[in-house]
């Protein structure tokens, strides 16, 4: 071992080794920097009740993805009737618990008779498919506008955000229903008619009228960001507005963004729901957890497994959704502390 000197500081090197090998920091010592997406993800996985709400959350979007194959492998479809299993003179299911048996799991409906368990599936499917798309048109419009009114502000800001505040004081519930069941009447509009308009229309007024909520969350994080050091660095160097808003301020944004989704597909999944349980959501034929909750309401004190059926599916996508985002909320926040 000896001793080489360098300037005041003298440094210990191993005989025959490299001077500077000794600065250089052990792989134990070494610090690795992370991205907030690691950091998010540490903060999440560490949340158990947020893990179980994201594992319903999949296995949801999975059953309605393959509602198919799912219904193909059970040998039953949704709409098949098995009337062999309804007491005529009742119209009652024939057994205990709806017929409940090794054929049909979950029994069969009164009255038609249906499987309960193959209408579950594609009701999981119709739900997933309004809620979505319902949540992603709410977020078009609100991510957008929130961002023009945040960035430019002055009159801008003022129409967009007091056009946001007339939406919020309608009575949306009341004006979603009118609605939908106006366009009951419609045969046809901008080329779609039947299912497709039904859809259509349930989509967009559920969509339309949740866009201010995110809006404003944008706008308000909007307002903060671009007083910040990195978005006046971008404008010296000659960025235009638009790359100043898409590059440097939206992915800012991003956080807030999939808390929102996360929470309002499990609420969409209710709207859609309870559209159909007051008869003017999706049309008849087409499986519905509302619609079949409408139905049971005529027979749970004869018959409560229909009731229950849907009723709990409902209750288990819903709190999966909202753990999840409740868990994703507090990965994404910095400052937030269990």
């Amino acid at each position: 071992m000896s001793v080489q000197p360098m300037g005041e500081l003298q440094v210990e090197v191993p005989s025959g080794g490299d001077p500077a090998a000794s600065l250089q920091p052990s792989a134990e010592e070494k610090i690795e920097g992370r991205s907030l997406g690691q950091i998010a993800w540490r903060r999440l996985r560490k949340d158990k009740v947020a893990l179980g709400g994201a594992i319903i959350a999949v296995i949801f979007i999975l059953i309605a993805i393959f509602a198919g194959p799912l219904t193909a492998w059970y040998g039953k479809t949704p709409n098949e009737s098995f009337p062999d299993l309804i007491d005529g003179s009742t119209t009652m299911p024939t057994g205990p618990f709806g017929a409940a048996s090794g054929t049909h799991w979950l029994g069969v409906s009164p009255v038609t008779g249906q499987d309960v368990l193959a209408n579950l599936i594609y009701g999981a499917r119709t739900s997933l498919v309004i809620a979505s798309l319902a949540t992603l048109l709410s977020l078009l419009i609100g991510v957008t506008l929130g961002l023009i009114a945040g960035f430019f502000r002055g009159w801008v800001d003022a129409v967009i955000a007091r056009t946001m505040d007339t939406i919020l004081s309608f009575p949306v519930q009341l004006l979603s229903i009118a609605i939908v069941a106006i366009f009951q009447q419609v045969p046809s509009f901008l080329g779609l008619s039947g299912t497709p308009l039904r859809f259509f229309v349930i989509i967009f007024v559920l969509g339309f009228f949740a866009f201010p909520y995110i809006g404003r969350i944008v706008r308000g994080q909007v307002l903060s960001l671009r007083e910040k050091e990195f978005v006046d660095a971008a404008r010296n160097i000659g960025a235009s507005n638009w790359r100043i808003m898409s590059r440097e301020i939206a992915p800012n944004v991003i956080g807030p963004i999939l808390v929102y989704a996360s929470l309002t597909i499990p609420n969409n999944i209710l709207n859609e729901a309870g559209l159909s349980f007051l008869g003017v959501g999706v049309p008849a034929g087409t499986p519905s957890w509302g619609k079949m909750l409408a139905d049971a309401g005529n027979y749970f004190q004869v018959d409560p497994t229909y009731l229950f059926a849907p009723g709990l599916s409902i209750f288990i996508v819903v709190i999966g959704f909202n753990l999840f985002g409740d868990g994703l909320r507090d990965a994404l926040d910095p400052k937030s502390r269990r």
